[in-house]
């Protein structure tokens, strides 16, 4: 986890870092949230964050799940934010728990 954050100049907020260690291996539905295994393909969050920032996602945002070119992002207050590349969306959740439960498993 720690190389991770330092390849890509971050550090996890402690809500995504339980969520990595407990859940992140969960398979549901077609929205999969990113990954830090480097062998885990589309899911690998450091081309997937560094394309997403090349793309116009902010740096204070950390992808954490890609939806057809648009993200889930959390910035560093926990919440997690939706970027859509064609602009500035107002999707907001207080928490990543709140976003798991009412995008990933619930769906929107």
């Amino acid at each position: 986890m720690a190389s991770v954050e330092k390849e890509l100049g971050v550090a996890f907020h402690p809500d995504y870092r339980k969520f990595l260690l407990e859940a992140s291996d969960v398979v549901l539905g077609t929205l999969e949230p990113t990954t830090i295994s480097p062998d885990s393909g589309h899911t690998y969050l450091v081309p997937l964050a560094l394309d997403a920032w090349k793309g116009g996602v902010p740096q204070g945002l950390l992808p954490i799940a890609e939806d057809n070119g648009n993200y889930y992002c959390m910035n560093n207050r926990g919440e997690v934010v939706y970027w859509s590349h064609d602009g500035a969306a107002e999707e907001k959740w207080r928490n990543l728990e709140s976003w798991i439960r009412q995008v990933w498993i619930r769906g929107r």
